[in-house]
């Protein structure tokens, strides 16, 4: 009998969550404030990890820049300073034109910090974060978004390639989350996320091994959510970011049928990251882009792979990566003409 009643119970709220999910398509929920909170972004030299440390710092975080160039980093960081600069003037220029009684948040002491960190070595990963708990402090935010392609048929790619796509695309997140979730499940307070991919949830020809480690993402962010629920972990959040082809240069060249594409084209970056930071901010679990994405993943589950075979070849998907995979493998030839190779 009992059984009989906890089965119900379940029902009702698996019910009421569908019931929440739904409100949330009317009422969307309040952003979080992380103004001051300290967030770290792996990649943040360029591409979407430029464009998220951007966000967060009109939204006045303090800012963890890692990236394995110095250079791009930097750049990211100045992009940063000037954000700073803007919101003190602004909150300057409003503390002058305000009443005694109104409350400006202040700016002040808002830094960026920059740190040169190889995600794909372990050991850069600990020593980097050591420096970071030491020089910054306490990390409230893991944002994982460092990756790489290798862009060669399977038979074709260097095992050392396939190494390193799995450790910075995969393993990394092992590393990263070793190193702060610590704090985080003391404090109880926190927030992971984890930059997937679409290539994650279905697959294509020819990034055998770029869809292996992102599917180890999604793998990994999703037995991480569920431990942290079973530890009542509340005050953990986890975001797992899975969109479409961005438009960064990553893939360039990768195309599927050309009367499809215009109903599907590459995401801007931009449209990418403003989606992804609307569901962090509201801590949402997961967020595919665009929301067709879901449909997708929905229809790999249930139909036959035959079935799925098709649809890939009527929307060209099936050798969608050939013409990205040739560009690469051109200007490697190039590149080692210019050489004397």
């Amino acid at each position: 009998m009992h059984i009989v009643l906890e089965f119900f119970l379940v029902t009702f709220r698996v019910l009421w969550a569908f019931v929440l999910a739904a409100a949330k398509w009317f009422v969307r929920p309040k952003d979080k404030n992380v103004a001051g909170q300290v967030c770290l972004i792996t990649g943040a030299g360029s591409g979407l990890g430029r464009l998220f440390a951007l966000e967060f710092a009109r939204r006045r975080a303090q800012l963890v820049l890692w990236d394995i160039n110095p250079q791009s980093n930097e750049e990211t960081a100045d992009m940063v300073r000037d954000i700073y600069r803007q919101l003190q003037a602004e909150d300057s220029a409003r503390r002058a034109n305000s009443s005694a009684d109104e409350e400006v948040l202040p700016c002040c002491n808002l830094q960026v910090y920059t740190y040169t960190c190889d995600v794909g070595k372990r050991e850069s990963v600990y020593s980097t974060a050591e420096r970071v708990r030491r020089e910054v402090g306490d990390v409230y935010l893991l944002l994982n978004n460092a990756g790489v392609v290798s862009g060669h048929h399977l038979l074709e790619c260097p095992d050392e390639l396939i190494e390193r796509t799995m450790m910075v695309n995969c393993h990394a997140h092992f590393w990263t989350t070793k190193a702060f979730l610590p704090k985080m499940m003391e404090m109880n307070h926190g927030h992971i996320v984890s930059v997937a991919s679409s290539l994650g949830l279905f697959s294509t020809a020819g990034v055998e091994d770029y869809c292996a480690s992102k599917f180890g993402v999604v793998g990994f962010h999703e037995s991480l959510s569920h431990e942290l629920k079973a530890a009542d972990k509340d005050g953990i959040k986890t975001t797992l970011v899975c969109p479409y082809l961005v438009d960064t240069g990553m893939f360039r060249g990768c195309r599927i049928r050309k009367e499809i594409e215009p109903f599907l084209p590459p995401l801007k970056p931009d449209y990418c990251v403003k989606q992804a930071m609307r569901a962090i901010l509201t801590d949402q679990p997961m967020i595919c882009t665009p929301r067709l994405m879901y449909i997708v993943l929905c229809m790999k589950s249930i139909l036959p792979f035959e079935a799925v075979v098709c649809m890939y070849r009527f929307l060209g998907a099936d050798k969608c990566m050939y013409p990205f995979i040739a560009q690469r493998k051109q200007a490697t030839n190039n590149n080692e003409t210019k050489n004397g190779i």
